[in-house]
């Protein structure tokens, strides 16, 4: 398998194979409803958990809002504490600029902390183009980066594996790597975990240059942290000589003071902690203390497009919990990898299309992968409102278009297919402004109900290929309303 999600196919394809396997579904079963337990105990635990949910809504809308002025704050503050800034428009910009600024450095590896954005833009594999070896230290991430495979969760990326697969994938791949797998190495936790200690320590202690993402960024004070629950993270970001971190525009916050709120929520929603056991922050660099140089690389790559959506904004507030990917029953059924994106489960099915566009069979998909049930918004401590983001993308999608801004304008772009789709919705739309027409064709159909067919014709088989069709009233609502309440209008 792959490292990348270049060339998947289209969610429905993706899943279908997917769902297949019964080992991934087992796998994902028992470590979603885990964690979904664990979560819910140390929720119920805080009596204000409605308003520290209501309150991180709140900062992050307030820092969308004026998201230019407090990055301009950020960058102000970063450069005074001894950082510099650099500015990347996408990816390619980004992978060039980190590429630049390790070679500058004279070396050829990297350790790395967990990062999501650096997954997005592909920076591994830049700089492997580089000639630059880049060393996953993540528990997780350093399984999938073993065994060449492509992480499936925002918090656990090795979710679909079990500890069996895990203990073979280091027998086989960590030689490759650096320090071999102990002899005799079995899938017991503590075996494998000390495996993985071993083999990361030399690579700690020997990089000089560290990589990555962050969790949150204090305009303030231009403070950076990131919160974890294993140590790598704080090895990355104290022991080598060069830090450079790649972090998405929209992880500010304004002060200090909005950080405690996602201190308390974030731990929760995610690891089902009460606190994080590392929470690491940093402000520029401190002679004799931490990395002597550090480069902060802010990434846009579409979010200022998503920014431009007024109801496809809101999944900017996101803090990368995963508390959706965990409640969310397509997501244990299918697993990570059939999103084709580094950012799956229902956050992802909103996020990526935003993000890339929805101009791409994959992404087209995306949106649909949902059965609109409401669990991710109820669990979402930044209260996103998923279900209405995925409709308003189906919208888009149905459309046949990408958003777009012209100056201060969003501009829907008309594309290619979906023409069946959009002259059925047309239609309903006509119909449902016309009540006359609309009254005609319901009494139409309650008088031909006999005559309809149990599936429909042509590119409606899409649908009712998997279900049938509801059967037509015997008369229509209006009627019987009239029939057996007298009235003409509606309830009183």
């Amino acid at each position: 398998m792959s490292g990348t999600y270049l060339g998947m196919p289209a969610f429905p394809e993706a899943a279908r194979e997917a769902v297949a396997n019964t080992t991934l579904r087992g796998n994902l079963r028992h470590a979603t409803h885990t964690i979904r337990a664990k979560r819910a105990k140390a929720v119920n635990e805080v009596s204000d958990w409605a308003g520290l949910r209501e309150a991180g809504k709140r900062i992050k809308d307030h820092t969308l809002r004026h998201l230019d002025r407090y990055l301009i704050q950020l960058e102000e503050s970063v450069t005074a504490a001894g950082g510099v800034v650099h500015w990347a428009a996408d990816a390619a910009e980004a992978n060039e600029i980190v590429t630049r600024l390790v070679k500058t450095t004279g070396e050829s590896e990297v350790v790395k902390v967990k990062s999501m954005a650096t997954q997005e833009i592909g920076l591994n594999e830049a700089l492997r183009d580089a000639g630059i070896s880049a060393y996953e230290t993540d528990l997780a991430e350093l399984i999938v980066q073993l065994g060449g495979d492509r992480p499936s969760h925002i918090l656990v990326p090795a979710i679909h594996r079990n500890r069996g697969e895990i203990r073979d994938i280091f027998r086989s791949e960590m030689g490759e790597w650096g320090r071999p797998a102990p002899d005799g190495l079995t899938d017991t936790p503590a075996e494998l975990a000390e495996a993985a200690r071993l083999h990361l320590r030399e690579k700690f202690l020997r990089a000089k240059v560290g990589i990555s993402g962050a969790n949150f960024m204090v305009a303030e004070t231009g403070t950076l942290v990131v919160v974890e629950s294993e140590g790598n993270g704080r090895m990355c970001l104290t022991l080598p000589e060069t830090l450079i971190s790649v972090v998405g525009i929209e992880k500010i916050v304004p002060t200090w003071r909005d950080l405690e709120v996602f201190l308390q929520t974030l731990p929760r929603s995610s690891t089902a902690e009460r606190m994080n056991p590392y929470t690491s922050t940093w402000t520029g660099t401190t002679d004799g203390d931490g990395p002597g140089t550090f480069h902060l690389v802010l990434l846009d790559n579409g979010r200022t497009d998503t920014l431009a959506d007024e109801v496809g904004r809101q999944a900017l507030r996101c803090i990368r919990c995963s508390a959706c990917l965990n409640v969310c029953p397509v997501y244990e059924r299918a697993g990570g990898h059939a999103y084709g994106s580094v950012y799956p489960g229902p956050i992802g099915a909103i996020l990526s299309p935003q993000l890339r566009g929805t101009g791409s069979e994959i992404d087209a998909s995306l949106p649909y992968a949902s059965s609109l049930c409401g669990a991710c918004y109820e669990v979402c401590p930044v209260a996103i409102d998923i279900p209405e983001v995925l409709v308003h993308l189906r919208e888009r999608v149905v459309e046949g278009g990408e958003v777009t801004r012209q100056g201060n304008k969003v501009v829907l772009r008309p594309a290619k297919g979906h023409a069946a789709e959009r002259a059925a919705m047309r239609a309903a739309r006509w119909a449902l402004t016309h009540p006359g027409a609309l009254r005609t064709g319901q009494r139409a159909a309650s008088r031909t109900r006999r005559f309809h067919p149990r599936s429909l014709p042509g590119p409606g088989r899409a649908w009712s290929g998997t279900r049938e069709l509801p059967p037509v009233p015997a008369e229509p609502f209006r009627d019987w309303w009239q029939r057996t309440r007298g009235g003409k209008g509606g309830a009183k």
